[in-house]
């Protein structure tokens, strides 16, 4: 589970909207969401990114840390259709993360990628402060859609039933195809923090790492250390293949270049583990992929 220190700072806590409908037509199949969110404790606050809409902020000053591992049933669902509901922003489709209203492409072409990659499901990852669940990022994960061609053998399946099925996510993961996980910050984030945070995720699940291993931690350090990460932020994480990924991010939207390229079997799979393995850091978006299967695999 990642984990944040202890800040004695102040922090800004967004305004949730209400989940609204979202009109619009697809030429081309893709995936889209409808959601369903849960009530939940907000505050208001406002960003520049146009993914995240938020209002006027408010500061507290908060006195103690921790973060229990909480249960999350996701109420987002994927469909792939030629012609479905979805926002649009100029030319490109967008479905909504219904807890921070973050808006994703729900197609989009990533530098080192061969073709474009289709949102499968989204979720947020949240701290809990003092008794305040304060959410830090949205994420969503996409696919190049051969993907789906690879799991045939799980036709037919629950979205329970998915979710609590390793071979079917280990499939993924080993599918010579592309995966990326898009992370867009709610909150600043001080770049050191952020990779603590992810370190403290990777690095248990690696059990004895190798000199291959300690190198490409420290060219994933080298990405974070002394960058601030304002909110906004695009971080992707796209793995190529199951012993290298590339790692993009982006203060201006998608992202032009590779900031690096990880190229380590035990750093690839212990990442992918922290969000689509048992313990996923984010719950919500391993169950939101988990329906997005389901359905398309009916």
């Amino acid at each position: 589970m990642i984990t944040f220190p202890f800040f004695e700072s102040c922090f800004n806590f967004p305004l949730l909207k209400q989940n609204k409908s979202m009109l619009g037509t697809i030429s081309a199949p893709t995936w889209f969401a409808t959601c369903n969110p849960n009530h939940r404790i907000s505050f208001p606050g406002k960003s520049p990114n146009p993914a995240i809409s938020f209002r006027k902020a408010h500061s507290f000053l908060l006195l103690s840390l921790y973060c229990p591992q909480r249960d999350y049933v996701a109420r987002t669902h994927f469909y792939l259709k030629a012609s479905s509901s979805s926002s649009s922003v100029g030319s490109a489709e967008y479905a909504e993360e219904p807890a921070t209203s973050v808006k994703f492409q729900t197609s989009l072409r990533l530098p080192g990628c061969s073709s474009s990659l289709s949102l499968l499901g989204t979720g947020y990852r949240e701290k809990v402060f003092a008794i305040i669940g304060v959410k830090v990022y949205a994420a969503g994960l996409y696919v190049n859609q051969s993907v789906l061609n690879t799991l045939n053998a799980w036709k037919g399946l629950s979205a329970g039933e998915i979710q609590d099925n390793p071979d079917l996510f280990s499939s993924i993961f080993q599918a010579t195809l592309e995966k990326s996980l898009q992370i867009i910050l709610v909150r600043d984030v001080d770049g050191k923090t952020f990779w603590d945070a992810l370190d403290n995720a990777i690095s248990p699940r690696i059990k004895a790492p190798t000199s291959v291993d300690e190198s490409a931690l420290s060219t994933f350090r080298s990405i974070f250390q002394g960058r601030p990460l304002k909110k906004g932020t695009f971080i992707f994480l796209t793995w190529l293949d199951p012993l290298k990924m590339l790692i993009s991010v982006s203060s201006n939207g998608i992202p032009s270049g590779v900031d690096a390229t990880i190229e380590s079997a035990n750093v690839t799979s212990a990442l992918f583990d922290v969000f689509l393995g048992d313990a996923p850091v984010s719950p919500s978006l391993k169950a939101s992929v988990a329906n997005g299967l389901a359905t398309i695999l009916k």
